[in-house]
């Protein structure tokens, strides 16, 4: 066993034997069980390209119409201030009407792009069932590369009205977040049965997510003040490098490996996004708006089909959504109320990247690990339920303390420690996503299609956090304009609005029950 096969599966220790005891022996392990493992690495490759592209994008961006809405407040209001070569000192730009025009446009980018990526999921899965998954995949590179090169073109070519710039996220109709998560994550699901190794794999994901997210700021801001429009061009290589990486992507049901046809190869590869046992007749043609239509109904029957703690846990994952919105204003919030460069504001956001790498790559997955150690008379399952939902809460918590904390500070040095906090509630998602192949929340049925409906959870949640998405970016935009009109303490509005969010995910978290078996 390589070293490769070993980090891919972290509960192959001494301690994974006594769950093995509990649950019977495991399967031997045959040569299409470690492809499976090892379809985990240009999953996790793709999610570091897309994700890292992204993140030196979203910094810079701020920047840029920052520095466009800058030079046509100073040419009507104090042409001396600006500089021979067209530019505007950035300390200047910090006044209350350049950061509340700032606010409104990131908004309005920011809604668009969810906005198009909500209503097109999908017909984008009806397009997946026609041409695969891969395909979805490739196409959903294309609106971000156009949005990023966009943006440069509008940010440094004043020709061009600066609301154009919106014009770039509209072309997330085909594919964004929603779409590309959906697939990843379903993906990551299918790569094994084993609920230790499964939400390691969703460590490993959240885990490349965060530290890009955070250290992709700091990254950012080194290379913009070599030149602003250098991680723009390293963002669209990112994204040019992702396109042959699709194509090592693992696909259809790698939890139940088919035989090794030709055939069988092929219906994997067509097997959709939101796959539907009502689109029966492969020799009938319906409209593309009744596939629709039928896939819409087919998702409600999902829900519907599944017991009270499906629903309660779509509603925390909405709430939490809503309330991860604030993470988007970080860049604009420290610039503005601290005074601080969006260059600088990016290395202090990369801070946090280190508690979120630790937490998510080493301490998850020992705790998860060390529950198999347990000697107690209960099932594998019910143990895993008790394990995320307890971890669960506590990230929820830890999450309030933290959107206060970052509310309420008053300087840099009592953000630094409020944004370390925060990062501790990251691991969220690892036991959240984990819950939703627990019997308490997706009980097995006779005759019911594995991956069919492992697929459509999937797809049903992402679906749900884009809508929290959707309902954040206007709203934490809106309160975000409010609190630099109001000053001072009230620029941590939005912050508070999050940690309200948050005590009603607890809330409703609360009411989740464990089925014994």
């Amino acid at each position: 066993m390589d070293d490769e096969e070993r980090a891919a599966s972290p509960g192959d220790g001494p301690e994974t034997r006594i769950a093995s005891q509990q649950q019977g022996r495991r399967p031997p392990r045959t040569a299409a069980g470690l492809s499976r493992r090892g379809g985990v690495w240009p999953l996790l490759a793709l999610l570091l390209a897309v994700q890292l592209s992204w993140s030196l994008y979203q910094l810079p961006v701020n920047r840029v119409v920052e520095r466009r809405l800058c030079r046509e407040y100073y040419r009507a209001h104090d042409p001396a201030a600006i500089g021979p070569g067209g530019g505007v000192d950035e300390e200047l730009c910090k006044v209350d009407e350049i950061q509340q025009h700032l606010a409104w446009i990131l908004g309005a980018m920011e809604t668009a792009w969810i906005v198009g990526d909500f209503v097109m999921t999908i017909p984008l899965g009806f397009l997946a069932e026609k041409y695969g998954q891969k395909a979805v995949l490739w196409l959903n590179l294309i609106p971000r590369i156009f949005t990023i090169a966009w943006a440069l073109m509008v940010g440094f070519h004043d020709a061009v009205p600066l609301a154009a710039i919106v014009a770039g996220p509209i072309l997330s109709v085909l594919g964004g977040d929603c779409v590309f998560n959906s697939i990843t994550y379903a993906l990551a699901a299918s790569l094994t049965d084993d609920y230790v190794t499964r939400a390691t794999y969703f460590g490993w994901m959240s885990s490349v997510s965060y530290i890009v997210n955070l250290l992709g700021p700091g990254l950012a801001g080194a290379t913009m003040t070599v030149t602003l429009w250098l991680p723009f061009l390293i963002s669209i290589c990112l994204l040019l490098l992702a396109i042959p990486t699709v194509s090592l992507l693992p696909t259809g049901d790698m939890s139940h490996p088919a035989t090794s046809s030709t055939t069988a190869q092929d219906d994997e590869q067509r097997e959709p996004l939101m796959p539907s046992p009502l689109l029966k007749a492969q020799n009938s043609n319906p409209s593309t708006w009744s596939s629709i239509k039928q896939r819409v109904r087919v998702l409600r029957l999902t829900v519907a089909s599944h017991p009270r703690n499906l629903i309660l846990l779509l509603i925390s994952f909405l709430l939490t959504s809503l309330a991860s919105s604030d993470t988007k204003l970080l860049p604009q919030y420290i610039s503005k109320r601290y005074n601080w460069t969006f260059a600088a504001a990016g290395y202090l956001l990369s801070g946090k990247a280190v508690v979120n790498f630790f937490l998510l790559t080493f301490v998850i997955p020992g705790i998860l690990r060390s529950t198999q150690r347990t000697d107690l008379p209960q099932s594998q399952s019910e143990v895993s339920d008790k394990v995320n939902i307890r971890y669960a809460r506590i990230c929820l918590v830890v999450s309030v303390f933290g959107a206060l904390a970052i509310a309420l500070a008053g300087t840099i040095w009592l953000l630094f420690p409020s944004l370390l906090l925060y990062a501790l509630g990251s691991a969220l998602p690892v036991f959240t996503l984990s819950l939703l192949k627990s019997p308490s929340v997706s009980p097995k049925h006779e005759g019911q299609v594995h991956d069919s409906t492992e697929t459509h959870l999937f797809s049903v949640v992402m679906m749900v956090k884009t809508l929290g998405s959707l309902l954040g970016a206007p709203l934490m935009a809106l309160l975000w304009v409010r609190g630099i009109a109001t000053g001072g303490g009230g620029m941590g509005t939005p912050y508070y609005v999050s940690a309200a969010c948050y005590v009603a995910a607890i809330v409703v978290f609360s009411g989740i029950k464990i089925v014994r078996h």
